[in-house]
């Protein structure tokens, strides 16, 4: 028991970690624990599932908190970019906090979701896996010229989405280290922040911190931000190439939401698509994330103890990071009205070009420079977020048709 409890709460700490520092991702995590039990011979004494405890409480402590950062600092990662707008309009009006615990509390009713889904996904996942294996390729197509045509300038949406595929095409064929760091970050991360340096007061107003029990949405947005995302984010859970960002956008079809029931529909999809993602693995043992790819060779079958194991890990770190999540959003929006934040983006900025000339490579920083160029004429151009995820969808799809 010793070992379980151990392996949570330092996958609490590390997701901690990785969700307020920009740039810092738990792929990468994951990455170095894989290659650290080749190198150190003592951590092959614990058992592999509780090095499955520590990636799945990380994975879960990140997706509570990283809209933190992307609130109070506009530095987000590829599953909060979408709601820099909203949590960062909720900002300059001194409601960071809101926004923050509105995420939050996404994050915790999605648990329920969660359980819901659990045996939904063991029953009928593989069915419909073998069902649309071979039409993989074609529903991704699909999905995307819908959310292009979509748009209210389609033109404008149908070039970035081209120039993001294309950018991710090439990142992923050169001998990039970490290709999704400099990817991501420039695409969702450093654009944002450089359009912030160039649109933003050095101060921002002081922060609003209300009871929580006072921060709710009405019973009516709760109901419809709720049935969305649990419509949207289980068919985002397996489908690769999709995430959280398409889940949201799909949501947002299904019900009109305003800044606050968004920013509840992200942190809901959030949590439910990484959960599920290691269901999926269970179910039809393919990994859909970074995570899940480490999971999978770790254990390389899971079987119906492991996933017991992995569900509980996924109560518990909900409950825990709701609790942090709460008291470091309280911190946060205490003193950031305090701080110079155009000093405060710059130095943001300097940070991730230092996490990438440790983490990546010349070629890594070509790439960052690229992707925050491409990022920053989506957001001039006023294309929504989503059409960046190209640099992904693009990969995915062409893989599916020569395969």
């Amino acid at each position: 028991m010793w070992e379980f409890v151990l392996a949570l709460l330092l996958g609490i700490v590390v997701g901690t970690f990785t969700g307020l520092a920009p740039g810092i991702h738990i792929n990468l995590v994951s990455a170095i624990l894989l290659g650290s039990l080749s190198t150190i011979p003592f951590l092959n004494s614990f058992a592999k599932i509780y090095f499955v405890v520590f990636i799945v409480a990380m994975a879960i402590t990140h997706s509570l908190l990283d809209f933190i950062p992307s609130i109070f600092l506009g530095a987000p990662d590829e599953d909060t970019a979408l709601s820099v707008l909203p949590g960062h309009e909720l900002l300059k009006q001194g409601r960071g906090y809101e926004a923050a615990v509105l995420s939050l509390y996404g994050s915790l009713s999605a648990l329920l979701i969660i359980l819901i889904f659990i045996p939904i996904f063991i029953l009928i996942l593989p069915k419909v896996n073998n069902l649309i294996a071979s039409i993989i390729p074609f529903i991704l197509i699909f999905a995307s010229l819908y959310l292009i045509f979509r748009e209210k300038s389609p033109l404008s949406s149908l070039v970035i989405f081209t120039l993001a595929g294309f950018l991710g095409l090439i990142t992923f064929n050169l001998p990039v280290k970490e290709p999704l760091l400099p990817l991501l970050t420039g695409l969702f991360g450093s654009s944002t922040l450089i359009m912030s340096l160039s649109s933003s007061s050095s101060k921002l107003p002081k922060q609003k911190i209300s009871p929580i029990k006072k921060i709710k949405l009405t019973k009516k947005q709760f109901l419809k931000s709720s049935l969305a995302s649990a419509i949207s984010a289980p068919l985002c859970s397996f489908l690769p190439g999709i995430g959280s960002g398409h889940a949201a956008v799909i949501a947002s079809e299904i019900t009109e939401t305003d800044s606050r029931s968004f920013l509840f529909l992200m942190g809901s999809i959030n949590t439910i698509v990484t959960a599920l993602n290691f269901v999926a693995l269970y179910a039809i043992n393919k990994a859909r994330s970074g995570t899940a790819v480490a999971i999978k060779s770790l254990l390389k079958t899971i079987s119906s103890l492991d996933l017991s194991i992995i569900i509980l890990t996924i109560i518990l770190s909900t409950f825990i990071a709701f609790i942090l999540g709460i008291l470091i959003a309280k911190l946060s929006a205490k003193h950031i009205h305090k701080i110079n934040y155009r000093l405060l983006s710059m130095l943001t900025l300097v940070f991730l070009i230092i996490i990438h000339l440790i983490f990546s490579n010349f070629l890594g920083l070509l790439v960052l420079i690229s992707s925050t160029s491409l990022g920053i004429f989506a957001i001039i151009s006023n294309s929504r977020r989503i059409n960046l995820m190209a640099c992904l969808l693009v990969p995915t799809i062409i893989f599916y048709l020569t395969n």
